[in-house]
């Protein structure tokens, strides 16, 4: 993808109380100039977002300057894939040549693109094991070897703190999301797997939903492509409604927020269901997608106003349409390819801001942590 089109918009300050986050930004009227990076349990590729950021009177202010993805190889893909099977040793090896390639690709993006100033950049990683209830989160990419190869100051390792004050460590762009996009009723991200953020009586809530993206690519790559455009071959099936009972009877939907899920949870509880089921690809897609849509159905119905869809599963027309179907009280709202493809890159580049201030950005009543903390590590080249 080539540099995208800038857009800004902006949040009032008198959502932070709500969230119980003070903010005084030190640099009041300064701009941050940073480059976000993400890399999501899709495994498509490392997205890039040069963003400004500041603290104007009352309100945080982005821009999103220029964006792209860069998109993993076959072999990065499988290696990706295949982290959780990997020694220590060899995964420790994979974590800094990883975060020296990452910290190449910041490089060369800035030689090629009209970029002046940068403060730093915050870099999400990409994440391995997360296995909060056993007190660990690991995200690959050595933020150290990123910052060298970059020759650029990097924040990383977000979710870290958060762990070991008890909580998730995930998800963390809803405080984006409360500070951003405070226009929205509901924040939905439609990536690997599906996450909501929303407020209630004055406090911020936001978990993992289900599976998204994750389940439909491993279906699609049985049909030779990496990933289902558009929905045209779950439109071509039929839902099967054993498996949908199943699929919709997972104990995880049970479970009360805080909650999130990681791969392993998907290999454990999710992916043994569909290999039961000796149906066609295209059936059992279109099962999948309408489990999506009455898992996401169930936590906005009952509600009013605008639902913000971003992630790839927002270029999933037969899932929007289900959704649409299945809330029609709601207002879904597609935005264009820059929020779509870029929020969480843009967001994390955010909570690199809110790093560099000393300021909290981690919500406990998102994480389930005992308190909230202010994530990430600096390094230095």
């Amino acid at each position: 993808m080539g540099a995208k089109k800038s857009h800004i918009w902006s949040t009032k300050k008198n959502l932070c109380a709500s969230i119980n986050v003070k903010y005084h930004c030190v640099m009041e009227g300064r701009d941050y100039h940073v480059i976000g990076l993400m890399s999501g349990t899709s495994c498509d590729g490392l997205d890039l977002a040069y963003c400004r950021l500041g603290w104007k009177e009352d309100h945080w202010e982005y821009q999103i300057i220029s964006a792209e993805t860069v998109s993993y190889s076959e072999g990065q893909r499988k290696e990706l894939q295949e982290l959780d099977q990997q020694s220590a040793s060899r995964l420790i090896a994979l974590d800094r040549s990883w975060g020296t390639w990452m910290g190449e690709q910041v490089a060369l993006w800035c030689k090629k693109n009209p970029i002046a100033q940068v403060d730093f950049v915050a870099s999400h990683g990409h994440t391995v094991f997360h296995q909060p209830q056993l007190g660990f989160t690991y995200q690959l990419g050595s933020p150290a070897n990123l910052a060298v190869a970059a020759q650029l100051p990097v924040i990383g390792d977000f979710r870290s703190t958060d762990v070991a004050y008890g909580g998730q460590g995930a998800p963390l762009v809803p405080i984006g999301d409360a500070l951003l996009f405070q226009q929205y009723a509901f924040c939905l991200n439609l990536g690997g797997i599906a996450n909501i953020s929303y407020e209630i009586n004055g406090e911020r809530l936001a978990f993992d939903i289900c599976p998204c993206n994750l389940p439909l690519n491993i279906l699609s790559q049985r049909l030779g492509s990496l990933f289902d455009a558009g929905g045209e071959q779950a439109r071509l099936g039929v839902v099967h409604s054993d498996l949908l009972a199943q699929l919709n009877a997972l104990a995880y939907y049970q479970e009360p927020p805080p909650k999130s899920m990681g791969k392993e949870w998907l290999e454990s509880d999710f992916i043994p269901i569909l290999k039961q089921f000796a149906i066609p690809v295209v059936d059992m897609m279109a099962t999948v997608v309408e489990h999506e849509a009455i898992q996401i159905a169930r936590i906005v119905n009952g509600w009013t106003g605008s639902v913000l869809v971003t992630g790839g599963g927002a270029y999933h027309t037969l899932l929007i349409e289900r959704l649409k179907a299945l809330a029609p009280e709601m207002q879904w709202h597609i935005p264009d390819d820059d929020l779509i493809q870029f929020k969480e890159a843009l967001i994390f580049a955010f909570l690199g801001v809110l790093r560099w201030e000393m300021q909290r950005n981690a919500l406990p009543s998102v994480t389930g942590a005992e308190k909230s903390s202010t994530g990430g590590g600096l390094y230095y080249y």
